[in-house]
């Protein structure tokens, strides 16, 4: 191999968690190299032409969950990152021709919900003035680095911090949390409401990434963590990122090279250079070698450990929890090039309406979501799946033709791998066909309307975007893997087995989602040690054995 440039930090993977954590490294003075496989940076967050004229993004889709630090602190709005405010919240329709549309103003809502029930009228905001308080919990320790079970003092004091913020909640509030940690997102929606379209509405952010039934202990906690963000200053509430997701990733790869950071893209990894228990550097397909006092990793963990690291280096324990890391998003993911607007029979219109600026909800009850989920147990994917639709074009004309749309389609469940040794090269058009038909069920035109399609199968996601089980959080938010066990317990300061190794990706805390969180955290840790951590070698001009 030959030896190439020396660094302070080399960070393997250019997707949004890496460009931040280079960002924050190298705006303190440091030098950073991001080692990017493919030929563009953005990860899952990318935008891409998948039909002539029409342009959308790839798997991400909405923006929410980007803390706003962040955003202030890279600058991402002078680095010509614009996200705009959907115009409505969501919209539902029912399989008894009822729909459920709902926005941000609570008089309007109330009306809506009282169609259906009054007692679910007054106990929704009830309800979210209850989550609330424990989402508040969750915001304040986002950028906290995690207790390690069994750490020294500073994760003794983390802990009790946390502790203290929970005691000041009052004992609702604590019987709440434990209900969101120990219950499933089904029960307690079941014990709040009675109106199925309601419960299936706010239980499809339990099932987002979620390969699980709603009717699963835990996916309360899903259902917390997709709500957790903010747009355009409000709340809970999600917005449009103009151009698509990758206007957000390449807001932030300008950020980070005005800081100075060096991207290489086309340059996978093909080794982590280990020597005397420590990470001295990487080694490019190419067989560059690339050396510096600490390597960052913002890929899945089963692709740096056994794959980048050999197994044989690392603790038996650590490698065996490794290999149990679970992943399985069951997501299906589609974009669709549209001649015309989807026309619901529920709300017919002409044109644009109000419906199709909001997050379009197939999900018309929790029985409905728990069907879906046993059946892609069974035969592999949902015969009639949860389908969250988004028509960003409504808002965006940057993305298709005049007069014609783009949507996405985020789509659960649909297995990681199929039944009877069958592939997903054989059976995605099929199972596409089936998202289709869904839709075309609610409106008509949908399916006649379809001039071109972009289609990605759990398959599809991991060899496109290395998202291994094709899982979008790099590893499934269950209790085994959150917090202080993500992704391994003793690990949860984003340091790895290794003096110098590190991670700040989403399989570290708080997980997935475009937050941006694990590389802001990582960032801060690597700056605690990066003084003590030994400076490479100059690099030679000869090549080396």
């Amino acid at each position: 191999m030959k030896r190439g440039e020396s660094y302070d930090v080399i960070i393997i993977g250019g997707g949004h968690n890496g460009l931040v954590c280079a960002f924050y490294l190298a705006r303190a003075g440091w030098r950073v190299c991001v080692a990017e496989r493919r030929e563009i940076v953005g990860g899952a967050a990318i935008t891409e032409e998948f039909h002539p004229g029409f342009r959308n993004s790839v798997a991400s889709y909405s923006v929410s969950l980007l803390n706003p630090k962040i955003i202030s602190d890279m600058q991402l709005e002078r680095h010509r990152l614009r996200v705009v405010m959907r115009p409505m919240a969501y919209f539902a329709p029912a399989d008894d021709g009822r729909y459920l549309l709902l926005s941000r103003d609570d008089a309007e809502n109330d009306a809506a919900l009282r169609r259906f029930s009054a007692k679910d009228a007054e106990a929704y905001h009830r309800y979210h003035a209850r989550l609330d308080k424990l989402v508040d919990l969750l915001r304040e320790t986002l950028l906290e680095t995690p207790p390690n079970v069994g750490g020294g003092v500073r994760d003794f004091l983390g802990a009790a911090s946390i502790a203290n913020k929970l005691r000041k909640l009052g004992i609702e509030s604590q019987r709440d949390f434990l209900d969101l940690f120990g219950k499933s997102a089904g029960e307690i929606l079941d014990n709040w409401f009675e109106t199925d379209l309601l419960k299936g509405v706010l239980g499809f952010d339990a099932i987002v990434g979620n390969y699980g039934s709603p009717y699963t202990p835990g996916s309360a906690y899903v259902l917390l963590h997709h709500i957790f963000g903010e747009a355009g200053g409000v709340k809970g509430a999600w917005g449009h990122a103009m151009g698509g997701m990758g206007a957000i990733t390449q807001a932030m790869a300008s950020a980070c090279r005005e800081a100075g950071v060096e991207i290489r893209l086309s340059s996978p990894v093909r080794e982590v250079i280990i020597e005397d228990d420590r990470a001295e550097g990487v080694v490019l397909e190419s067989g560059e070698a690339l050396y510096a006092r600490a390597v960052a990793s913002n890929i899945h963990p089963q692709l740096l450990y056994g794959k980048l690291i050999d197994e044989s280096l690392l603790p038996p324990d650590f490698a065996e929890r490794i290999r149990n890391w679970h992943s399985a998003s069951g997501v299906f993911r589609m974009n669709v090039a549209l001649s015309e607007l989807p026309n619901f029979s529920c709300l017919p219109s002409d044109g644009v309406a109000r419906q199709h600026g909001a997050s379009i909800l197939i999900a018309p009850s929790l029985d409905y979501l728990d069907e879906a989920y046993t059946d892609a147990r069974r035969f592999g994917w949902s015969r009639r799946p949860a389908i969250e639709m988004h028509i960003p074009s409504v808002i965006d004309e940057s993305l298709a033709p005049p007069g014609q749309h783009v949507a996405s389609l985020f789509c659960q469940y649909f297995a990681p791998e199929l039944p009877g040794g069958q592939s997903w090269d054989e059976r995605r058009d099929e199972a596409a066909d089936a998202i289709i038909d869904t839709i075309t069920r609610y409106a008509p035109n949908f399916r006649s309307s379809i001039i071109g399609r972009m289609t990605l199968s759990p398959l599809d996601l991991e060899r496109k975007l290395a998202l291994v089980g094709g899982d979008i959080f790099h590893g499934q938010l269950r209790l085994d893997q959150l917090f202080s066990a993500r992704p391994v317990l003793g690990h949860a300061d984003y340091r790895g087995p290794f003096k110098g190794l590190y991670m700040c990706g989403s399989s570290t805390h708080p997980g997935g989602g475009v937050t941006g969180v694990p590389g802001h955290n990582a960032a801060h840790e690597i700056l605690r040690d990066i003084r003590r951590l030994k400076a490479p070698a100059p690099p030679r001009a000869e090549a080396a054995e």
